[in-house]
């Protein structure tokens, strides 16, 4: 068997970004502590759900239009227990997890039976699906969202409720997850997938099935993205549809894209950068989406294997692992 395809990078790259945002509370000491934690939470948990999709896009060529969802169904599970008073991680947390994961196993049994433009529609719906079913919870706000009554407690303590916790606990799930997928990717486990990714006839040919390779990790991405959802309604204290809207779903899959697909960390940068310069450009100017739309599109047609993959050109002195061929199965 040969060697498992690793993802490009090293771990200097993701280490460098786990402590920036580790380090990131110190730039509120220079003013406004408050939103730095808040901004540096929501990149975090934006860039955890990007990576769940990395999974699935940069590893398993699965394009999925539907991601947000399980964002949603992860915010809703826990935004329902706390209606219900059951608030606590110890509850809220296996819901938001179980919950995604039924939603990505039944939908992705149906999805990944397509390909192509096919499968990206038939997940768009699914997405929409969900989004609609999410509006129609009158008991739950409806259209106009639902509020938390606080933050989830831990063993019935409420400390997420202090901002600096809640940043640690999401740094903490970043660099836990990140750690799972990067197991995943190199495991043979990882191997098929990328196999299959590449060729999957020739998977098929030497007795490898696509389809519960792929469905197994849409579910894990599934998961992860709920998790996501979870912390997103604890950081906000609210739930809203527009958690699993389609253009939500496009902005994750711009962050992969931006970052580089089938990096990882690719998504971690990707979801930073795409967030700032929002953030960055609307402070600049109201019309900031005229600037923010035709740099997107440069950084994507000029930056080959997004920024990654502009960080690992031979102009910054290093090899461009794209270049690489992408080693898979050769025996078992």
């Amino acid at each position: 068997m040969s060697s498992a395809p690793r993802p490009a990078g090293g771990l200097w790259l993701p280490l460098v970004l786990l402590a920036l945002f580790a380090a990131a509370p110190l730039a509120g000491l220079a003013g406004s502590p408050g939103f730095v934690l808040s901004l540096a939470s929501r990149v975090m948990i934006f860039a955890l759900a990007a990576l769940a999709l990395d999974l699935i896009l940069g590893y398993g060529a699965i394009v999925s239009f539907g991601h947000a969802a399980f964002i949603g169904i992860g915010a809703y599970a826990a935004g329902i227990a706390d209606a219900h008073g059951l608030g606590d991680v110890t509850v809220a947390l296996p819901a938001a997890l179980g919950a995604s994961a039924l939603f990505a196993l039944a939908t992705g049994a149906v999805s990944l039976r397509t390909r192509g433009v096919y499968l990206i529609m038939i997940t768009l719906a699914f997405g929409q699906m969900a989004y609609f079913v999410a509006t129609s919870l009158k008991d739950y706000g409806g259209d106009d969202g639902l509020t938390l009554t606080t933050r989830s407690t831990v063993l019935g303590f409420d400390w997420l409720e202090n901002d600096l916790a809640f940043h640690y606990v999401t740094l903490a799930a970043l660099a836990g997850f990140y750690l799972l997928c990067r197991v995943i990717v190199v495991s043979r486990f990882g191997r098929v997938l990328a196999g299959i990714r590449e060729n999957p006839e020739r998977m098929r040919a030497i007795g490898y099935d696509p389809y519960p390779y792929q469905l197994a990790a849409y579910v894990i991405a599934g998961m992860i993205a709920g998790v996501a959802g979870f912390l997103l309604a604890n950081q906000a204290e609210f739930v809203s549809p527009s958690y699993m809207s389609w253009q939500r779903s496009g902005e994750l899959i711009m962050m992969v894209v931006l970052g580089g697909a089938g990096s990882l960390h690719g998504a971690v940068i990707g979801a930073a950068v795409y967030l700032l310069a929002q953030e960055y450009l609307a402070l600049l100017t109201e019309h900031w989406k005229l600037v923010f739309g035709p740099l997107l599109i440069l950084a994507v047609l000029f930056a080959n294997g997004g920024l990654t993959g502009l960080l690992a050109s031979p102009r910054f002195g290093r090899p461009d692992p794209s270049q690489s061929k992408t080693q898979t199965i050769s025996d078992t």
